[in-house]
């Protein structure tokens, strides 16, 4: 029943949903993969190298360089804190936390089917493999504010 439910949702989320609820409904009905350590997170090569060492100084230290890093960083991280929100109308508002509600109910629904999945992840290496991928976006998030930093040290604007 409950297996009949969840596909009942997923359906009806991914009738209604725009391309950004699909594509986090199509990461969500993965998650057993995941957990069983079969499907695993791939860490794009921008975040891979800010791992090796956020703090390296970069080669290029010219203004339009500075700036196409961060904005391949932002690509993989999303804005950053110091970027303002988009103004939203009050519908795209409330369709957004609708949205979210939704997907995040999905995925308690989803994490919740699994019987022991605490101990599943541990033992399939999953729970390794997330801390790795969590290590990654805060290894590319550090990086993205020391380029920043060099960027306000000489003078550089982000477009």
């Amino acid at each position: 029943m409950q297996r009949l439910i969840l596909a009942m949702a997923v359906l009806s989320l991914s009738a209604c949903a725009t391309q950004k609820e699909q594509d986090r409904i199509q990461e969500i009905s993965k998650t057993p993969l995941r957990d069983l350590n079969i499907s695993k997170v791939e860490i794009p090569g921008v975040l891979r190298d800010a791992m090796g060492n956020p703090y390296k100084v970069p080669s290029d230290m010219s203004c339009t360089s500075l700036q196409q890093q961060v904005a391949d960083l932002d690509e993989q991280l999303g804005p950053d804190l110091d970027v303002p929100e988009e103004k939203l109308g009050h519908m795209d508002q409330g369709r957004e936390a609708l949205g979210n509600a939704a997907t995040g109910a999905l995925q308690n629904t989803v994490e919740g089917a699994i019987p022991f999945r605490g101990w599943l992840r541990k033992l399939s290496g999953a729970e390794r493999q997330s801390r790795h991928a969590q290590a990654a976006v805060l290894a590319g998030k550090v990086r993205r504010g020391y380029l920043k930093g060099i960027m306000e040290s000489t003078s550089c604007h982000m477009v």
